[in-house]
């Protein structure tokens, strides 16, 4: 599926966090958004990923900004992975049914493997795709890099 393009308003996203607790991030209208794909709990590159979310907490909320970050996993392994990682402000969310709604919504998920890009999205207050960026599977996305573009997005 060909991914949304930059200026259009983003799918509907309402996935459940690994707490169990119904996320719909349209409610976080009025914040600039960012979707953070990876592609598995319980791997090195996406521990690091995670992380940069959690280290950038206070950085994305001082731009108005509120990060998730989103798998195909379960809840319980979201949540089990989490703890075990240290992510605690973070949401974590289950991408796992229908598996990959999400990122197939966006055109990032991966049929052949059944996982996600490796990706962010920004969405605006207005819940309109502002930035779209793939990376490769095995890089770390660079934080600076979103908190740049956040910054642009800034009134």
């Amino acid at each position: 599926m060909e991914s949304h393009r930059i200026g259009t308003k983003a799918p509907p996203i309402q996935l459940e966090d690994q707490d169990g607790q119904a996320i719909d991030v349209t409610e976080a209208s009025g914040k600039r958004v960012v979707l953070s794909f990876h592609p598995l709990a319980w791997t090195g590159v996406c521990q690091r990923q995670m992380e940069a979310l959690e280290m950038n907490f206070d950085a994305f909320a001082d731009l108005g900004a509120v990060a998730f970050g989103i798998s195909v996993d379960a809840p319980p392994t979201k949540k089990a992975w989490g703890e075990s990682i240290h992510v605690k402000k973070t949401r974590l969310l289950s991408d796992f049914w229908p598996h990959g709604g999400v990122a197939t919504s966006l055109g990032l998920f991966r049929e052949q493997e059944g996982i996600s890009e490796r990706a962010h999205v920004i969405l605006d207050e207005e819940g309109k795709i502002r930035f779209v960026k793939v990376y490769p599977l095995g890089d770390v996305p660079d934080m600076a890099e979103i908190l740049d573009e956040l910054r642009k997005l800034a009134p």
